[in-house]
C-alpha cells in the first residue's frame, strides 16, 4: 500500500543522509591550502540577540594570517546594538572595527539593504557575511578563506569552476524553552542532513547558508551586488543560487559555526518554522514536495495505523527508528559536534511529528511572519500582507 512505499522511501532517505554525512566527514580531512587574503566581515545589526557580544568577540580572536576588518551596519545610531559595538572597539583596540550608519531602506529585506550600503565601505576583495548571533572558532577565517585558493591556481585546473562563495554548516545553541530545544534539534537532525544530501546528489551545493556567506567581489558584482536581492526573503539561498548560475562553484567548509536559538514560545517557534518552510516552497516547489520523504519516522507510524498494525509495519517502524537515531548521531553529534543532541534524543519522535504537521501547514498559504510583520512571499520576494 501507499504508506508502506512511502515508509521505504523514507528509510532510503535516512540511508542516503548517513552516507552523505560520511562523505562530508571524509572530504573535511583533506589538507587546506595556505591562502589568507584580506577579508571584510559585514554584520547587519537590529536589536540585541542573546550572547551577541560574545559572538562578536569570537570574530576578534582569529588566527587568520591575512588582514581582516569588522564592519557593523545599523539603520540608526539609536539602535541598541550600537553600545555592544562601542564596547567591542574598546576591548579590541588592535582590531579594525567600524560602525556604519545605513539609513536608506532599499527594499523589503532590511538586512540586505544594510549590507548593500556597508559593502561600499569595505576595504578588501573578499566579503564575509554572517548573522549577529554566530559564534566561531579561532580558525574560522583561515578555514573558510582557504577555499578561495583555487582562484590562484585555476590555470592548472581549467575544468574546475572558480569558487565564488563559501558557506558553512551550523549547530543551534538552545535556550530553556520547549520551542528553542525543538528548533535546535531540528537544525541538527533535519535541516543539516538535508543540506548534506543535496550536496551529494547535486555534486555540490547550489545555494548559501546564512551562517556564513564568504564571497568574492567579482562574483558578487556578476550577480548585481546585494542590491539585486534586497526584496528577497531567503537572501542567503538566493545569493548562492545566483552565484552558482553565474558559473561559479559554491564550497561548503568543514568549519562548523554556532548560532544562538531564540527562546521561542510555541507561537514563535511555529511562525519561524512556517516562514522557512514557505520560503523553501516558493523557491523550490518540487524540492518542497520531496520533503515528504524526509519524514520517514512519521510515515512509518502512519503505516502502522494504515496497515492495521501488521508485523511488517512494526518491522519497518523499528528499522526506521534505528536509522533515524543513527542519522541524528552521525550529523548532529559527529559532523556538527552538537552536545545537545544526545540529551534531547527522546524528543525526536515528537519533533518529527510536529515537523510533519508544519510541512503540511506550509501548503496552506504564502503568508509569513518576520520580525513581527506579516508578509506574502511571491517568487521569492516579500510583499506586505494586506
Amino acid at each position: 500500500m501507499l504508506t508502506t512505499v512511502l515508509t521505504v522511501a523514507g528509510i532510503a532517505y535516512f540511508l542516503a543522509a548517513i552516507v552523505a554525512a560520511r562523505s562530508f566527514i571524509s572530504s573535511g580531512r583533506a589538507a587546506l591550502a595556505n591562502y589568507a587574503p584580506g577579508v571584510s566581515i559585514l554584520k547587519s545589526l537590529k536589536g540585541l540577540d542573546p550572547g551577541m557580544l560574545d559572538a562578536f568577540r569570537s570574530h576578534c580572536r582569529q588566527d587568520h594570517g591575512g588582514e581582516y576588518e569588522l564592519l557593523f551596519g545599523v539603520s540608526s545610531l539609536e539602535e541598541p546594538a550600537v553600545a555592544a559595538v562601542r564596547e567591542l572597539q574598546v576591548e579590541f583596540p588592535e582590531r579594525s572595527i567600524r560602525l556604519i550608519e545605513c539609513p536608506e531602506r532599499l527594499g523589503a529585506n532590511g538586512k540586505v539593504s544594510t549590507l548593500a550600503q556597508m559593502a561600499a565601505h569595505a576595504r578588501y576583495e573578499f566579503l564575509l557575511v554572517n548573522d549577529s548571533d554566530i559564534t566561531v572558532s579561532s580558525h574560522y577565517l583561515t578555514r573558510v578563506m582557504a577555499h578561495f585558493a583555487s582562484e590562484q591556481s585555476r590555470q592548472f585546473h581549467q575544468a574546475q569552476k572558480t569558487v565564488g562563495l563559501v558557506t558553512a554548516l551550523y549547530r543551534g545553541r538552545a535556550h530553556d524553552t520547549f520551542g528553542s530545544r525543538l528548533e535546535a534539534l531540528g537544525i541538527a537532525t533535519d535541516f543539516m542532513p538535508s543540506v548534506l544530501v543535496a550536496r551529494m546528489l547535486e555534486g555540490g551545493l547550489r545555494y548559501g547558508l546564512g551562517s556564513t556567506l564568504a564571497v568574492s567581489r567579482e562574483a558578487l558584482a556578476r550577480v548585481g551586488g546585494f542590491e539585486a536581492i534586497v526584496d528577497q526573503l531567503a537572501d542567503d539561498y538566493e545569493l548562492g543560487e545566483r552565484i552558482f548560475k553565474a558559473g561559479y562553484r559554491i564550497a561548503l567548509s568543514a568549519e562548523v559555526v554556532e548560532t544562538s536559538v531564540p527562546a521561542y514560545d510555541w507561537r514563535g517557534f511555529c511562525d519561524h518554522q512556517l516562514r522557512w518552510l514557505r520560503t523553501v516552497r516558493d523557491a523550490r516547489p518540487g524540492g518542497y514536495a520531496g520533503l515528504i520523504f524526509t519524514h520517514g519516522l512519521s510515515l512509518a507510524m502512519l503505516n502502522v495505523i494504515a496497515s492495521g498494525a501488521s508485523l511488517l509495519s512494526f518491522w519497518l517502524l523499528a528499522l526506521c527508528f534505528f536509522l533515524r537515531l543513527s542519522l541524528a548521531m552521525a550529523v548532529g553529534a559527529e559532523v556538527l559536534g552538537d552536545h545537545q543532541v544526545l540529551p534531547s534524543m527522546w524528543l525526536l519522535p515528537l519533533r518529527d511529528l510536529i515537523a510533519t504537521g508544519l510541512w503540511i501547514g506550509g501548503f496552506a498559504s504564502n503568508t509569513v511572519v518576520w520580525r513581527g510583520e506579516r508578509f506574502e512571499v511571491r517568487q521569492g520576494k516579500l510583499r506586505p500582507s494586506l
